[in-house]
């Protein structure tokens, strides 16, 4: 089953720029899922299995390299292109 998920992420911290590409570029570098950013959140698409893991992985390596920080995660089953 294919899902598109929506992520926003805002760590609490004044220099909140650099964890945000952080994430993104980490997303980025597996070639399994596809990765669309804009101004307000980052979609990630591909097989339901493969999307979750990766965004746990790197949801947990955020949250370890942050004071703190909160994602806002929408998920949608069978996205349409």
């Amino acid at each position: 089953m294919n899902i598109a998920v929506d992520i926003s992420l805002y760590p609490l911290d004044n220099n909140f720029i650099p964890p945000i590409k952080d994430f993104i570029k980490r997303l980025q570098e597996n070639e399994s899922i596809e990765v669309v950013t804009n101004p307000m959140s980052t979609q990630v698409r591909g097989e339901y299995e493969i999307v979750m893991r990766i965004i746990q992985k790197e949801i947990r390596k955020t949250f370890l390299e942050s004071s703190k920080a909160v994602f806002a995660i929408k998920v949608l089953n069978n996205p349409s292109k």
